[in-house]
């Protein structure tokens, strides 16, 4: 799902009947979609992978950073010994080319940068679109004007571009898992602005958000008491999107060599070396890959998944895993409209019927 098709969606949406009417009902529709489920187990198990990344380089005897030289073909330009990239009962994914380190614990901590990041990184630019955009809609037609223009320069910033420049003026001292997350974050925070300000716009014209503003009530509590709950399915939403967009970014960024540095382990940075060792140790470039994959299908999943459930109105863009239970909803709304619509009909035919008598 694009960025542009999200804020369409959400600037489009009718404000005046709520998202969701509460939180059993949304994880009523959120268990029928059996995809959501199976994403969010996998996002349950790639987080609890990085939480217990000590522990399990523990049980198997490695760390992440230290070189294992006796394990590296130095004839052969630094190959692995043995087969599969030199998997053993001591190194469970095998050793990187050249250095000699454990795949399994960079790979595990790996999982820590990436996951990290990608979440840090939302968390910031859904505070600062919030703000921006509740400002925006709630602010004087001055202050509209200077938020909205701010905003779509933001929007017009290529994201990989701005992160590279800023990112290599900055000193290499400063952490860089850290300064990746500020820069990702303090750049792609427009688009959640606007779907902010367009939801606050809608949600001002509702009854009791006027009875609220006659009532006496500032800015900041009818804010917090009556817009913000309406702004969560919005919100939400599009949170659940960007993580696996962020996930990318930082890939991408460690990937160009300007992200995470080694001997921190990142996924992107342990791609930056594969294309030259993949023909010799193939999981050396499948195993960083394949965990990238999986987790920004999952994040997508997922994302998709809660939109539908905060919001049942708009169907699922998957085609399986949606339950029983949604596509009986959507039969009987269809069976209700159908014989809404033959009543309608009859009623029509009948009172022409009692005209044709009268005459």
């Amino acid at each position: 799902m694009s960025e542009a098709l999200v804020a369409v969606e959400a600037a489009g949406a009718d404000a005046s009947a709520p998202a969701a009417s509460g939180a059993r009902p949304f994880w009523r529709r959120l268990r029928a979609q059996r995809a959501a489920l199976v994403a969010a187990v996998v996002i349950a198990l790639l987080v609890l992978v990085a939480l217990a990344a000590p522990l399990l380089t523990a049980v198997e005897g490695q760390d992440p950073t230290t070189y294992h030289p006796s394990l590296i073909d130095s004839a052969r330009g630094g190959v692995p010994i043995g087969s599969l990239g030199g998997i053993s009962a001591d190194h469970w994914l095998g050793v990187e080319p050249q250095t000699g380190r454990d795949l399994f614990a960079r790979l595990v901590y790996g999982a820590r940068v990436s996951l990290g990041v990608a979440l840090a990184a939302t968390l910031i630019q859904v505070a600062i679109g919030v703000v921006v955009g509740a400002a925006s809609a709630l602010g004087s037609r001055w202050v509209d004007q200077l938020l909205s223009r701010v905003t779509d320069i933001i929007v017009a910033l290529p994201l990989m571009i701005m992160s590279l420049a800023l990112l290599a003026i900055v000193p290499s001292s400063f952490p860089r898992p850290v300064l990746v997350t500020l820069v990702i974050g303090l750049i792609a925070w427009g688009n959640i602005a606007k779907i902010v300000r367009a939801q606050t716009l809608a949600l001002k014209g509702l009854d009791h958000v006027s009875a609220a503003r006659l009532s006496g009530w500032g800015s900041w509590r009818v804010a917090r008491r009556e817009l913000l709950p309406g702004l969560a399915a919005p919100v939400i939403t599009y949170a659940a999107l960007l993580v696996p967009t962020n996930i990318a970014a930082e890939a991408g960024l460690s990937f160009l060599g300007v992200g995470v540095k080694p001997p921190t382990p990142s996924w992107g940075q342990m791609l930056t070396a594969a294309d030259v060792w993949y023909q010799a140790a193939p999981q050396y470039l499948l195993l960083p890959a394949g965990a990238l994959f999986v987790t920004v299908l999952a994040l997508t999943v997922l994302g998709d998944g809660v939109r539908t459930a905060l919001d049942p109105r708009a169907a699922s863009r998957l085609r399986v895993g949606t339950g029983r239970e949604n596509r009986t909803d959507s039969a009987g709304t269809r069976k209700a409209g159908s014989e809404k619509a033959g009543t309608r009909e009859a009623g029509t035919e009948k009172s022409g019927a009692g005209k044709e008598e009268t005459s």
